[in-house]
């Protein structure tokens, strides 16, 4: 598989949250949710050019690449802008799916717990 050029918007973001992980706070993020989240992000259109990102809040590490642990707990698709958006608090994350800008598959009840709340915050963008 070739690798891909694309290069994202959300990977300086991605980048920001490992550090963010490692430090105290990010640590007691990781510890209240508990939770995998894979993110499926496309350059421009959902479905196609996708880059997966796992967030593991069990361990408290992002990697680039699918879970490997089993399924995460909930999957997210996105477009790059509409993540850089929630990421920031500028786009709800339950009205991003409402209107289709976020598709989700696994638990909803595990996908209501990804909140703003586990990015660090951030400079303005």
């Amino acid at each position: 598989m070739a690798s891909s050029t694309t290069q994202l918007k959300s990977e300086v973001l991605v980048d920001q949250m490992k550090k963010y992980l490692a430090t105290d706070a990010g640590k007691a993020v990781a510890n209240k949710v508990g939770l995998v989240f894979q993110f499926n992000i496309a350059p421009k259109k959902l479905g196609f050019e996708e880059v997966i990102y796992t967030v593991d809040l069990k361990k408290g590490e992002v990697i680039k690449g699918p879970y490997e642990g089993g399924k995460p707990d909930t999957t997210f698709s996105i477009k790059d802008d509409d993540f850089l958006k929630l990421a920031t608090g500028k786009m709800n994350p339950q009205i991003a799916f409402m209107r289709g800008a976020m598709k989700i598959k696994g638990s909803l009840s595990a996908a209501q717990k990804f909140t703003p709340d586990i990015f660090p915050k951030f400079a303005k963008m």
